[in-house]
């Protein structure tokens, strides 16, 4: 079978868990962490699996504000009051799910859906010497002073990115 884009359930967080602790090493968020985005923004979170097997990769994306981002390994309280945009936080896959170029179908879900529901952008911070990934999916850098203290906590390569809708 094939592997297919679905949204997130509670019971996909270990998976996804898994997933993390493989993809980012260095930037590990715990289980809460991914319990919170899916309890505050369950249509913006999605599951790479199987039929119903163990989720292999997983996108989160919520409503934030512009020029910011949340800060790694932490719970947040609620959404912001004013959001400009989605913030595209987390994409990763299974090392074993990676190279079948399932990654651009749910970039693409993720821009329809919040095109249709009337956000003008989605943003992200790509690491891991992603941005070349990104901008091939219509990212573009974005410089920002507020933020170029937090980026630098995300390692050398950190970029603040924006795709229009």
């Amino acid at each position: 079978m094939a592997l297919t884009w679905r949204l997130m359930r509670p019971d996909d967080i270990d998976a996804v868990v898994d997933v993390a602790r493989l993809s980012f090493p260095d930037h590990f968020e715990d289980r809460a962490c991914f319990d919170n985005r899916l309890a505050l923004y369950p249509r913006g979170c999605f599951v790479l699996t199987e039929a119903e097997g163990p989720a292999r990769g997983y996108l989160i994306a919520y409503p934030w504000k512009a020029d910011s981002a949340p800060p790694l390994n932490t719970v947040i309280e609620g959404l912001p009051g004013e959001p400009a945009l989605i913030y595209l936080h987390d994409l990763a896959l299974h090392p074993e799910a990676r190279g079948g170029g399932v990654t651009g179908a749910i970039v693409e879900r993720l821009a329809e859906q919040a095109a249709g529901d009337g956000w003008p952008a989605v943003a992200l911070v790509a690491v891991n010497d992603a941005a070349d990934f990104w901008r091939r999916h219509g990212f573009q850098d974005r410089a920002s002073d507020a933020l170029a203290e937090k980026l630098a906590s995300y390692g050398p390569d950190a970029r603040y990115m924006v795709r229009p809708l």
